[in-house]
This record gives C-alpha cells, sequence and structure tokens, in this order.
C-alpha cells in the first residue's frame, strides 16, 4: 500500500506503507539514534509525535518485550529509509502504529533541522493530500502543550517493594528503564500520578521527577509541586523533571527548533570539564544561564543541561542516565544518587 508524509508547509514525501493503515498526526521530528527503535516508540516523551529514524534500517534486530519503556507505543508514527521486518513490522500493524518505509529520510532531516519540527500527518492509504494539509494545519502545536496527564499513570503503584531506601518515582511519562535502575541500585520504588502533592512525596528518602512529553510552562501546579517539595527530602530530575525544577527555581524554558533526540549528545560538566555523551528525547530545554547551579551545558547550543541546588537538596540533568537506549557515560549518576540517599538515611 502506498503512504506519504505530509508536513504543515506543503511537503510530501512518499513511501510505502508496512504497518497500520490510517492516518497519524502529530509533530515531525527526527532521531539520530543507532538503536533503540522499540524503546524510541514506546517511550512516552514520544507521545503525539510522528518519529523519523536516520539509521538506514530499522527493525533489523527483531523486537522483544523486555525493550518496552512503557505498557504502549506512544509515538503515532515510525518514518523509515528501510523498514526490516517482519517482526518489527508486524510489532507495529498489531499496535495500530502507521510505518512507512521508503522515505526519503536523509532529506526530511534536513528539512526539519532547517524549518524546525512541524505539524504533520503520516498516511498509510487514499487520503486526498489537499484533504490532509488541512487536517494537518488545524491541528494543535507542541508549544503550551500539557500532555502529561494523557502518559502518566492514574494511581500510586509499587514498583519495587524492597530496598535499602524509599524513592518516589513522579510519572510524568517516566520510562520503565528508570524504576528498573533504581531497583537494581538497591531502592525501593513507588510510582505516583503526575498531580501528586508534595506532603506525600515528602514522606520519601528521595523523589524522582520523571521525563515526559510536551511543554512543561503549562505545568504550573506541578512546578509549584516541586517548589514545595525543595529542601524536604532529595530531588532528582530527568529530563521533563529537569525543565520542572528549573522553572521552580526561576529559570526560563523554551521551544527548540527541532529538539535533541538521539544518543551521541555531548554534554559538558562545568566543574570537571568531562564531556559526557548522553541519550536525550526532549523538544523544550532550559535556557542558557551563567548561574552556579547550572552544572551541565549542551556543546550543541549551550542550553542548560544539569542543575544542582545543593542547599535545596536538589539536582537534575536534561538527559538520560537510564540510557534506554545509548552510551553509558552517565550512569553512574542514579546509583550514585541511591547510595546518597543510603548514606543519609
Amino acid at each position: 500500500m502506498s503512504g506519504y508524509l505530509l508536513l504543515e508547509d506543503e511537503t510530501a514525501f512518499y513511501g510505502r506503507s508496512v504497518a497500520a493503515e490510517g492516518t497519524a498526526f502529530g509533530e515531525a521530528v527526527f532521531t539520530t539514534a543507532m538503536t533503540g527503535y522499540q524503546e524510541t516508540v514506546t517511550d512516552p516523551s514520544y507521545a503525539e509525535q510522528l518519529v523519523c529514524f536516520t539509521a538506514p534500517m530499522v527493525g533489523n534486530y527483531g523486537v522483544h518485550e523486555r525493550r518496552d519503556e512503557s505498557d504502549r507505543p506512544h509515538a503515532r508514527a515510525a518514518l523509515m529509509r528501510e523498514a526490516r521486518g517482519p517482526e518489527w513490522t508486524d510489532w507495529l500493524r498489531e499496535r495500530g502504529i502507521v510505518g512507512l518505509t521508503g522515505i526519503d529520510t536523509r532529506s526530511l532531516v534536513l528539512k526539519l533541522r532547517d524549518g524546525g519540527a512541524m505539524r504533520a500527518v503520516a498516511v498509510a492509504g487514499d487520503l486526498p493530500v489537499e484533504d490532509a494539509l488541512a487536517a494537518v494545519r488545524a491541528e494543535p502545536d507542541m508549544a503550551g502543550r500539557a500532555l502529561v496527564e494523557r502518559v502518566s499513570t492514574r494511581e500510586p503503584y509499587v514498583a519495587a517493594a524492597e530496598g535499602r531506601v524509599s524513592v518516589a518515582l513522579v510519572d510524568y511519562g517516566a520510562k520503565r528503564s528508570i524504576a528498573r535502575r533504581l531497583a537494581a541500585a538497591g531502592a525501593a520504588v513507588t510510582v505516583y500520578p503526575h498531580d501528586v502533592d508534595a506532603d506525600e512525596l515528602a514522606r520519601h528518602d528521595g523523589v524522582l521527577l520523571s521525563n515526559g512529553p510536551g511543554d512543561p510552562e503549562p505545568l504550573r501546579a506541578e512546578v509549584e509541586a516541586v517548589a514545595g517539595l525543595l529542601g524536604r527530602t532529595s530531588v532528582l530530575g530527568i529530563c521533563l523533571g529537569h525543565q520542572l525544577l528549573g522553572l521552580a527555581t526561576g529559570h526560563a524554558t523554551f521551544k527548540l527548533p527541532f529538539g535533541h533526540r538521539g544518543a551521541n549528545h555531548p554534554v559538558v560538566e562545568r566543574r570537571t570539564g568531562r564531556v559526557l555523551v548522553t541519550s536525550q528525547n526532549h523538544g523544550f530545554a532550559v535556557a542558557p544561564s551563567d548561574e552556579q547551579e547550572a552544572t551541565h551545558v549542551s556543546l550543541y547550543d549551550g542550553t542548560v543541561e544539569g542543575f544542582d541546588f545543593h542547599e535545596l537538596r536538589a539536582r537534575s540533568v536534561q538527559f538520560h542516565p537510564e540510557a534506554g537506549p545509548g552510551p553509558h557515560d552517565a550512569w553512574p549518576i542514579l546509583e550514585r544518587w541511591v547510595a546518597e540517599l543510603a548514606e543519609a538515611a
């Protein structure tokens, strides 16, 4: 079956459908990661997005349930130069995800890099381009959209019952590998909804603010909860959690032109000058800052990639130390944090 991707500026990229039939609306973005296609599609941070993979072949090592980062796919479409199967394409089809192969992903990435992430539709079927364009332009922009309620757990649950310390994981769209890594480091982990209040969280030895989709600025209640938590227990933020900590401490966030998505993003640690190669997935960032609490900086664009508020017992990183998938330069961050909680207990 034929298929195409149509951007809001009328640019079309044609290919062939290899997964579910239908149409998928969302923001067209790209990831430079060479592996981890299943993890990418199931990462809640990709909610409402159509993901273009820059790797030339996608699906060539199959699928496995262990690689799922959540209980369902969140990306709405997979855009590929060459989709390999049948395990991967069958997996997409069974879960209702549009998958297009034969897309000129090189040209698409250049388009998004120069013009920024755009509203788009992936079509697997016969929808006329004129009708598709009108529908795309009626879709909301990603800026200003609060999406965490759509991906967060509705009720608290225990992810790991036993541990030397008690950690609350606030689910703004948390990846499963975060909870696994915390448990492996020796933490008992309880996962809470995005709208949990600060008093509930403060009962734990530490609180981890997770990754998640959308714009952090509309999340005023979540920012207020983070602000009410500071100084009461140890806090560690990852990705969206980093941005919420930034907003709670007076920093500003903004929408990046085309985002940071991939497993090869260089970040410098200001204190030591050490450069970490990191896994990232975000379309919004904390604005550049010369303040002392800004501990890590992106070598791509100078955005703040880490905070340390020592007196408030709070720190954060924009990148993903759980690296699911990605390089392991930042792996020790979670283990060290749990070890510090144990020492303070």
